[in-house]
């Protein structure tokens, strides 16, 4: 009689809604499980795969549920607080709260910023996030989905049986969510999603805190809600650090190819290891940033982590997500700044990333013509979709607030700007004027921008950005995208071609060295010597120097150092400080034994001294972005020589290169000033691996007017070198 009853009440349950429970089709399984009022009454309902009894506990009584059909059981419940307990045949048991019994986490106001693609903490509401929802602890799990049939969260936690875990339609802004009670860090979870074109799907979370290792695929469940952060003097500081008037030399790191462990499997430092290992050496050669090669989950070691499919994870190969907070805690306490190569501006098509997520284009163009690089076999975002459009620039305050990163350097962005990019005529769509500007990716840089700086105006982003696009670095309010720094491709590609030349040559390219500061001050421009030089056949820099051992080595210190002495901030790729003999492989480490032979470590010294002279000297920095801060002195294309003025600090410095293979002595070179100048550097030092020719300290001015100015000096410039020269200033009026 009472199981007729039980049966009679559960009338929500026909046969169709039992047979989708059993087959995990069914559209609102929150609808029929979980309890519910029946005529004045509470039933509970509960489907449990491979139980063979289950018991409802409640005030500490145990009633066995009656088994409807199949896994599925039901009974009259009082009106309280109950747990679950499941007995299988094994003669295990489990014990849990039913997670069909709690209500929704996400509020109408978060429905409402997700629909308006204004949800700046989107973190926070979408993922896994470990928390306590009506008084019991576990992990809220949430997705957006719009055009899905069903979604379900698949785990260890439930055999990865997609009918267990169903989630709810919340809301009207295509999000599905669930609470599963008990849940903690570590849980491994993917989404099965029933798409739109009635494939199913099992997929990454986008918005997942961790991930397996590849080549494992699954998120994990990561609680991030708390860290005991000790950088809050560098905090409280660091703006300083990011501004265009001071010094900022970064380098830039592959942390999985810096040094690696001396084992069997030649495995890559921890990020435990790193904090003590890279932050020491950068430390100790007076870099002042590090930025990082892509750490965010990346499936294919080859990609570098360009490549991203994790874009809220850390990646797993160095460590759980704390282990990279101290990573940048111990950075910050050494007085290291720590930028992210950040990439917005692409996705693989890895099935279980987002392609194709619900079963529509979803975060992607459909049309290939908009939504497929060429280049890369990688799919565009749709910055035109408000909610992708939140995805990433969530992203990007996600790195900046949760791990106190100090910057984001943009990777492609010239990729972004414009709807032809690497495309042949007929294969792209204009704009809605007819032109080839992305007008949807513009917006959505400057929105990133805005958001980044509107959260901290301490902090600063960086655009890769290889084209003539104007105001890359200027204010959004202008019209700019609103970016801090831009990176002078120009620059790196015209000094890099001079210097390939062979000295003897060389005054016929003369302008390849002072064409760039044409453009120099029109951005705030970082003069960059990245990985994409030393990759792909190009060889490494001291093999794209010309002539014999002596010769590369002397033409890379000049040109390090006219690099150092030239407006713009400084970054220098891993492994070129030393003159590492070989292209950088991700494979295997740097080659450290190189580094210890005399000549490379000279270069290692001058690039120790140059970070040490740019830091001291003020003349070389604080007006890196103002053309009163640069004069040129002296162009002489016959003899290889120029010669210019860095100005601004205390004291103004002048450089003299000799990119000549003979040495010039006895040459004379106009100054503003009378009296001494003293030789800060020379890169001929025999220090840095050079023969000690020079200017015996200091020189001292001469009654002769020369290059515009009354006084001049007379110099002795050996070959293949730069000489740096600063003005006393007690002798500037004399």
């Amino acid at each position: 009689m009472q199981e007729d009853q039980i049966k009679k009440n559960a009338f929500h349950l026909s046969q169709n809604a039992m047979d989708a429970l059993h087959s995990g089709t069914h559209a609102a399984p929150f609808d029929v499980l979980g309890p519910h009022v029946i005529d004045g009454d509470v039933w509970l309902t509960t489907f449990q795969p491979a139980a063979v009894s289950v018991c409802v506990i409640c005030d500490g009584i145990s009633t066995k549920l009656t088994c409807i059909q199949g896994d599925i059981f039901s009974a009259k419940i009082l009106n309280k607080p109950y747990s679950l307990r499941m007995q299988y045949a094994d003669g295990s048991d489990h014990i849990t709260a039913d997670p069909y019994s709690f209500g929704p986490v996400l509020t109408d106001l978060d429905h409402y910023l997700i629909g308006e693609g204004t949800h700046k903490q989107l973190w926070r509401v979408l993922g896994a996030n470990v928390k306590t929802h009506q008084s019991m602890a576990g992990v809220h799990f949430a997705v957006w989905a719009p055009n899905a049939l069903r979604v379900s969260v698949v785990g260890d936690f439930n055999s990865w049986d997609e009918r267990r875990h169903m989630l709810r339609p919340s809301g009207q802004s295509g999000v599905w969510e669930t609470f599963i009670p008990g849940l903690t860090d570590g849980a491994l979870y993917k989404f099965h999603v029933a798409g739109a074109d009635g494939q199913v799907r099992v997929k990454a979370d986008p918005v997942g805190f961790g991930s397996q290792h590849p080549p494992e695929q699954a998120s994990v469940v990561r609680d991030i809600s708390e860290y005991a952060w000790t950088d809050g003097d560098w905090m409280n500081g660091r703006g300083t650090k990011a501004d265009r008037n001071q010094p900022m030399s970064t380098y830039e790191v592959h942390l999985g190819s810096w040094r690696r462990r001396y084992d069997d499997h030649g495995r890559s430092l921890s990020y435990e290891e790193l904090a003590r290992d890279l932050i020491g050496y950068v430390l100790f050669m007076g870099f002042t940033h590090i930025e990082l090669m892509p750490v965010s989950e990346f499936p294919f070691d080859g990609s570098w982590g360009y490549q991203p499919v994790g874009l809220y994870a850390p990646t797993i190969r160095f460590g759980p997500p704390d282990a990279f907070r101290a990573f940048v805690d111990t950075a910050h306490a050494a007085g290291i700044g720590v930028l992210l190569d950040w990439v917005p501006g692409h996705f693989p098509t890895d099935a279980h990333g987002l392609a194709q997520f619900d079963g529509t284009a979803l975060y992607e163009h459909a049309d290939p013509r908009e939504g497929f690089h060429q280049d890369w076999n990688t799919l565009i975002p749709n910055y035109g979709r408000r909610e992708v459009k939140n995805y990433y620039v969530a992203n990007a305050l996600y790195w900046l607030e949760e791990y106190h990163l100090d910057g984001l350097r943009v990777d492609a962005v010239a990729s972004m700007l414009y709807r032809d990019y690497s495309r042949d005529a007929d294969k792209w769509v204009p704009n809605q004027d007819g032109g080839r500007e992305n007008y949807e990716a513009i917006a959505f840089l400057q929105e990133m921008n805005a958001a980044a700086y509107g959260q901290d105006t301490n902090i600063m982003t960086v655009a890769e950005e290889s084209t003539s696009f104007p105001g890359v670095s200027q204010p959004v309010h202008i019209g700019g995208l609103g970016f801090g720094y831009k990176w002078n491709m120009g620059w790196m590609n015209d000094t890099l071609r001079y210097m390939e030349t062979d000295p003897i040559h060389r005054k016929h390219d003369h302008h390849l060295m002072t064409f760039p500061l044409d453009w120099a001050f029109s951005e705030n421009f970082i003069l960059p010597i990245s990985h994409d030089e030393v990759v792909h056949g190009k060889g490494s820099m001291i093999n794209k120097m010309p002539g014999n051992d002596w010769e590369k080595f002397a033409n890379l210190r000049a040109y390090y150092a006219f690099m150092w002495t030239q407006p713009g901030k400084k970054l220098l790729f891993m492994g070129c400080e030393f003159a590492q003999p070989e292209e950088w492989n991700h494979d295997s480490e740097l080659n450290w034994g190189a580094a210890e032979h005399p000549a490379n470590k000279g270069v290692q010294r001058l690039v120790q001294d140059l970070n040490r002279m740019y830091r001291d000297t003020p003349s070389l920095y604080v007006k890196d972005c103002d053309p009163d801060g640069f004069q040129w002195v002296c162009n002489d294309p016959a003899q290889s020589v120029t010669a210019y003025l860095r100005k601004g600090g205390d004291a103004d410095v002048l450089v003299v290169c000799n990119f000549a293979g003979v040495e010039r002595s006895d040459f004379r070179i106009g100054v503003p000033y009378a009296g001494r100048w003293s030789e800060i550097l020379n890169t001929d030092s025999a220090i840095y691996g050079g023969d000690d020719r020079g200017n015996m300290g200091e020189s001292v001015t001469h009654n002769h007017e020369l290059h515009e100015f009354d006084q001049s000096l007379f110099l002795t410039i050996p070959p293949l070198s730069v000489i740096v020269l600063k003005h006393d200033p007690c002798q500037k009026n004399q």
